[in-house]
């Protein structure tokens, strides 16, 4: 039976309290002013205190106390975990479940709304006998009147040695905007996104993995790369200079789609599951099995193309 995790939210700055408050009234003459870097901030000191608070207990205490109940996790063999009934099983299941981990974001990005927003970085998992586990870590968030909270997590793992901290510049919106709770304009948004995985996909089967993956990437766009990368790869080219290494294909040999979207409600961040699959089918033209994906994606305004941010 593992200890009840507290789900008690952490402390946040006032300016990310009030952000609800000042975005419908305007800001108090003693508040200081809301901006898009002030909640991407806010964001990032969240993270970091959650880090903080993990470091003192079992990794797997200190990862649920960050996620919503409704969390993914992308893992294997070729699922995504649900819920955190899941996610606490599936976590268990790891070499590192008892041991203590910390992190460090390098970079956050914000929706205009200030509802939905992303950190990535880097973790260590140090065990008891202080054998360590170097990881990449990425992490969705959503905020609501608890506070904010993981939606979408993914670790994988990292070389040896030192990471490189320096923090990457945010991922800020021109300006904050109320929340809209508009249904219809909601499912538009995510309709889009799911739209946008799918014709990623689809183009990659015209022109290949390598291309699709500059073609729809964003210009800072980052990839955790594999096992033996140490730092994050950044940038489109870079990113399908990758994955075209690894498939140097005319077209893709593999298809993938959206399973879950979650969107802002100022549709300009949002992050799409799913699964990536083999085109060719199995000698009993079963399907063959899937990988789990995970994408965070953003755009300009609601009516620019999506691109790719992280994955």
């Amino acid at each position: 039976m593992l200890p009840r995790v507290s789900r008690q939210p952490l402390a946040v700055a006032p300016p990310l309290l009030a952000l609800p408050l000042l975005l419908a009234r305007g800001a108090a003459q003693d508040a200081p002013p809301v901006t898009p870097a002030s909640v991407a901030e806010s964001l990032l000191a969240v993270d970091r205190a959650f880090s903080a608070r993990a470091a003192a207990q079992p990794l797997v205490d200190g990862l649920l106390a960050m996620f919503r109940d409704d969390v993914i996790v992308p893992g294997a063999p070729g699922r995504l975990y649900r819920g955190t009934d899941e996610v606490r099983a599936y976590l268990r299941q790891g070499p590192d479940a008892d041991a203590r981990a910390s992190w460090t974001p390098i970079r956050a990005g914000v929706s205009a709304d200030g509802r939905h927003g992303f950190t990535f970085g880097f973790m260590t998992a140090t065990r008891a006998d202080g054998a360590t586990t170097p990881l990449k870590y990425m992490a969705y968030w959503t905020r609501e009147d608890g506070g904010w909270r993981v939606a979408g997590s993914r670790r994988a793992r990292r070389p040896d040695g030192e990471a490189a901290l320096a923090v990457m510049a945010p991922l800020l919106p021109p300006r904050l905007v109320p929340p809209t709770t508009d249904a219809a304009t909601r499912e538009r948004q995510r309709t889009s996104l799911v739209a946008a995985e799918r014709a990623f996909s689809d183009r990659a089967q015209l022109i290949g993995l390598g291309p699709a993956f500059r073609e729809f990437g964003a210009p800072t766009a980052v990839n955790m790369g594999g096992p033996a990368s140490a730092p994050y790869v950044v940038g489109q080219d870079a990113i399908a200079t990758l994955i075209g290494a690894s498939s140097p294909q005319p077209t893709s040999p593999v298809e993938w789609s959206t399973d879950v979207a979650l969107v802002a409600s100022s549709g300009d961040l949002g992050i799409s599951f799913g699964f990536i699959r083999p085109n060719a089918k199995a000698p009993d033209g079963a399907a063959g099995p899937g990988s789990p994906f995970f994408t965070i994606w953003h755009r300009a305004s609601p009516e620019a193309p999506w691109r790719y941010v992280a994955e």
